[in-house]
Formats: structure tokens, sequence, C-alpha cells
């Protein structure tokens, strides 16, 4: 059975949960947020959805 997520869904669980082990602090979480935002609308933006895509076709070939 294979499982599908989202990269955002799986990015949100990763940083509720270091959010909640006291690893992270809220501010850093969203200056992190923000800039992510900030990211996807620049020109950087279709190479990293790529790299992404990439990096994913790679481990479900796994």
């Amino acid at each position: 059975m294979a499982l599908s997520i989202s990269a955002a869904v799986l990015l949100g669980i990763i940083v509720a949960v270091l959010l909640k082990g006291g690893h992270v602090r809220s501010d850093s979480a969203l200056a992190c947020t923000l800039f992510g935002f900030t990211l996807a609308a620049t020109g950087l933006a279709p190479a990293i959805n790529s790299g992404l895509t990439s990096i994913a076709g790679l481990l479900s070939s796994l």
C-alpha cells in the first residue's frame, strides 16, 4: 500500500513536532514560514519545486 502525502503537510507536521518539543521557538517558526512564502513568490520557485519533485521520485523508487 502506497501512502501519498503532500510536502506541505509533511513539513507542517515536522514544524509542529519541533515546536512541541521545544527545539524551535514560535517566532523562529513564523520567520521561517514567512520566508518560505516569500521564496515561493520569486523566480527560484520552479527550481525548488523541480528539485523536490526529483527527490520525491527518487524516494518513491526505493
